[in-house]
């Protein structure tokens, strides 16, 4: 059966006191919205609508490239009236599945699991949770579903209830759409609730069927700063524990954070507080020291980070040292077996294999040739105010520490450039190149002294 898939995504969210919109919140690095669509598309659904409301025109910008159809929700009069906004673009002969923009941690295979158990009536998604407050509990006669009470609505014995509807169904379009006509708003909120329909299918003598979530994460909402701070730390021991399964070794998993995707080959090792962000690749034998944010960049085998290094949009080749406290920037390419000390930043510079800048050193817009030495305190000085320029450093040039090398320049291979000097003339190779002021001792200077206050 076609499948459409309708996400809820009109709330306004106050408990979290942002101007941002609920579903625009960050977990793990992207809206809370971006996972439940991304899970979505994994469905292969035929197609997506997203309900917004509140904040919409920056909810609809923010995921503009997403291939979705957006359904103005004007007014936010209850679960019922949202999903019925959407129902004039879905076809009778379609299966529906109902999403929430504020619960992102699903998996793809439970919501699976929920269509198929769905396919010939109405699918529940539901949890046992040790405080199910906030949840609608599910009501039977015996092992049949009777029906859904919201939690306000509940007596003090439905209250007891630990069985809970996750707010996720899965039901046939013509009977959904039936059924949403028949919604009444006589409850203590004054809104169309969607889980009445539950009662409507009862009473229509269409199967009513639950599937059973994993775990309470995967059907955890966010109503507030202290809920998606906890949805966080859950989700992240999520992703720490499939790498550990795929044999990542991780210091301590409690204290990761990928916020993208993480791909390991084996034997890779991860020390505390490390973050991951947009798409990091590191290759096998790898290994990162404490308190290193890696943004895009993909990290070849054997290589070792020191801790406290940040890396940006970055390109690094096996056998590479890095750190402690090094930066890469975007364009950074580092060949295979190059050393990149403390505090040393490289942008956009290509350095070929065995190249060394091992202390308080700058690359920027620099070809760095194989076995270079880069001296400590050294710069390319590639801007000159309006345009940047590049610095050319041949095979088994040495840089002496203290250098400024002032773009566009050339060094030729072997040259070695003397320490302290200002280099903003091509060096011609395999000699030593010296520009600096001759040294002087003056006899009979005082150093200054400071005068007393009187």
């Amino acid at each position: 059966m076609p499948l459409s898939i309708v996400i809820l995504a009109a709330g306004q969210g106050k408990r979290m006191k942002s101007d941002l919109p609920k579903v625009l919140q960050p977990l793990a690095g992207q809206p809370m919205l971006s996972h439940v669509i991304a899970t979505a598309k994994a469905l292969r659904a035929d197609a997506i609508h997203v309900v917004y409301g509140h904040g919409g025109e920056q909810v609809k910008q923010a995921l503009a490239s997403e291939p979705i159809n957006w359904v103005l929700q004007a007014e936010q009069l209850g679960t019922g009236h949202a999903v019925a906004q959407a129902m004039p673009s879905i076809p009778d002969d379609h299966q529906v599945l109902i999403l929430f923009g504020d619960v992102p941690c699903v998996r793809v295979p439970t919501l699976q699991q929920l269509v198929a158990a769905g396919a010939e009536g109405l699918g529940l998604l539901t949890v046992i949770l040790a405080d199910p407050s906030g949840y609608g509990r599910i009501t039977r006669a015996g092992q049949q579903v009777r029906g859904i009470v919201e939690h306000k609505d509940a007596s003090d014995a439905q209250r007891a209830i630990r069985e809970v509807y996750a707010g996720i169904m899965a039901a046939p379009t013509s009977a959904l759409k039936r059924w949403l006509a028949r919604l009444r708003n006589d409850n203590a909120q004054r809104e169309y609730y969607l889980t009445d329909i539950v009662a409507m299918a009862v009473a229509d003598g269409v199967p009513v069927v639950t599937s059973a979530a994993h775990d309470e994460t995967e059907v955890l909402g966010v109503n507030s700063a202290a809920q998606l701070a906890d949805l966080e730390r859950r989700l992240q021991r999520r992703r720490a524990d499939a790498l550990m399964d795929a044999g990542v070794r991780l210091a301590d998993p409690a204290r990761l954070d990928v916020r993208g995707v993480l791909e390991c080959g084996s034997d890779v090792e991860i020390d505390i507080d490390c973050i991951f962000e947009g798409r990091v690749v590191l290759g096998d034998g790898v290994r990162i020291g404490a308190h290193c944010v890696i943004r895009n960049t993909t990290i070849g085998a054997g290589t070792e980070v020191l801790p406290h290094c940040d890396f940006t949009q970055a390109a690094i080749g096996e056998r590479v040292q890095i750190g402690p406290f090094a930066r890469l920037r975007p364009g950074a390419d580092l060949g295979p077996e190059v050393h990149i000390g403390n505090f040393v930043e490289v942008k956009n510079s290509k350095l070929a294999r065995g190249a060394k800048a091992n202390h308080l050193a700058y690359l920027g817009d620099t070809t760095v040739g194989e076995r270079v030495n880069y001296g400590a305190g050294s710069i390319t000085a590639n801007y000159d105010g309006a345009n940047k320029h590049r610095t050319v450093l041949g095979n088994d040039v040495h840089v002496g520490s203290n250098c400024v090398l002032v773009a566009p320049l050339v060094v030729g291979d072997g040259a070695t450039i003397g320490a302290g000097s200002v280099i903003s003339k091509n060096a011609q190779p395999g000699q030593l190149t010296v520009a600096r002021a001759r040294q002087a001792s003056l006899d009979g200077w005082q150093r200054p002294v400071k005068q007393k206050k009187t």
